[in-house]
């Protein structure tokens, strides 16, 4: 395969010191190619979450090595970091993590505003991405007007819009019914078809059967890398 958009090298972070450290996650090697998606599974404290947040370069590694496109996230500093979260990461977080004084509309095209795009071009690509979830009505509404799982439809469709490189995923179906759940995989799998690589964390095996891979972590550790065929059934 070609370099991997994201590359965790050796990767351990820990949390406090002494006897009140907890390893969230033991030398992790992981790698995500472009047009592929990756389901992380395991059990709750097993460092799912702990992965996408140091792969979105929202936190730093203890040891080792987080690359994106190439760059090594610590090296990057805050300043690259940012500009990468901009550019080329989208992050669905499981709390949403909206601006309550935003609009819908303006809540998906701030990264691109951030970054330096015409607030027209901005609007317009964050208009397609609502429409793209189903929800361009919600476009002037803000969060605090909005179901959970319109809220969450929001947050997915900020971090697809633009030319993402890596969506990053972390229980993105959970505020959703199966239905819309579904359609929100369905959406994931086509912007990995299209270029993108991503890496969804879930629970459910149904959701991972959209997945080209699976990788397993229990108590900070890759247990298992597998196709996601053979580990979870077919997809759909």
């Amino acid at each position: 395969m070609n370099t991997p958009v994201l590359h965790l090298e050796g990767v351990s972070r820990i949390h406090g010191s002494g006897e009140l450290a907890v390893h969230a996650l033991r030398e992790v090697s992981f790698e995500a190619y472009a047009g592929e998606l990756v389901a992380v599974m395991g059990p709750s404290g097993s460092g799912k979450s702990t992965l996408l947040t140091l792969a979105g370069g929202l936190d730093e590694p203890t040891s080792g090595r987080v690359v994106v496109e190439g760059t090594d996230l610590t090296a990057a500093g805050a300043g690259g970091r940012a500009r990468l979260r901009r550019t080329a990461i989208g992050y669905v977080f499981q709390d949403f993590n909206l601006i309550p004084a935003l609009t819908a509309a303006e809540n998906v095209s701030l990264p691109l505003e951030l970054d330096g795009a015409p607030s027209r071009a901005a609007r317009a690509a964050a208009a397609t991405a609502l429409d793209e979830l189903g929800i361009g009505d919600l476009a002037d509404r803000f969060p605090d007007e909005m179901s959970g799982g319109q809220q969450q439809r929001v947050a997915i469709a900020r971090a697809i819009v633009g030319q993402r490189r890596l969506i990053l995923a972390d229980e993105p179906t959970g505020a959703l019914d199966s239905v819309t759940g579904e359609d929100i995989l369905r959406l994931l799998r086509a912007r990995c078809d299209a270029g993108a690589a991503g890496v969804l964390v879930t629970h459910e095996p149904r959701h991972a059967a959209w997945a080209d891979r699976v990788v397993y972590l229990r108590d900070g550790v890759v247990l298992d890398d597998e196709d996601a065929g053979e580990t979870v059934g077919a997809r759909r």
